[in-house]
């Protein structure tokens, strides 16, 4: 069964510029752009002093973050972390000279924020793609539809069926 917690192999303490970081949270992983020196950029809720934000779930339920440059290790703190350009057979990298300066661009920005639509992945992956991506969206979105998918039909089974719920045995 895949896990998504990362195996030993796989953190790595030597990121270069332009490449994405993957941050185990412990219910979620967040996601940063290595821009080099040990400095990353990386979304943080909008109401939060940055060190509070840094390991907080309020940013999962927030509507607007704030693009902060922070020190890769500040943000990490006693969680681990990985290189994972993991879209990179399927989505072409832009030059890191791009990437690095489309980041700088958005430092201190405020953007809006979704969970499912626009968190911090698909702004890591629009910056180092030009196309934003995020596999825990898809994921949600995909439990998300199931349930919703099973509940019409428990629904539906029950309209079509009342006597059913009427029978004393």
């Amino acid at each position: 069964m895949a896990s998504n917690d990362p195996e030993p192999s796989d953190l790595s303490g030597d990121p270069q510029p332009g490449d994405l970081i993957e941050i185990f949270r412990p219910a979620y992983q967040h996601w940063a752009l290595y821009l080099g020196d040990g400095y990353i950029i990386n979304l943080t809720p909008v109401d939060e002093s940055q060190a509070a934000a840094m390991s907080s779930v309020k940013s999962v339920f927030s509507r607007k973050a704030v693009v902060r440059m922070q020190l890769l290790k500040e943000v990490v703190g006693n969680d681990s972390y990985r290189v994972n350009n993991k879209y990179d057979d399927n989505h072409t990298p832009l030059p890191v000279c791009e990437i690095i300066q489309r980041a700088q661009v958005l430092i201190d920005q405020e953007v809006s924020y979704d969970l499912l639509g626009s968190n911090c992945e698909h702004f890591v992956t629009l910056l180092r793609y030009g196309e934003g991506v995020s596999e825990q969206a898809s994921r949600a979105i995909g439990a998300i539809s199931l349930v919703t998918a099973a509940a019409s039909a428990f629904s539906v089974l029950g309209l079509i069926n009342p006597r059913s719920r009427n029978r004393p045995f």
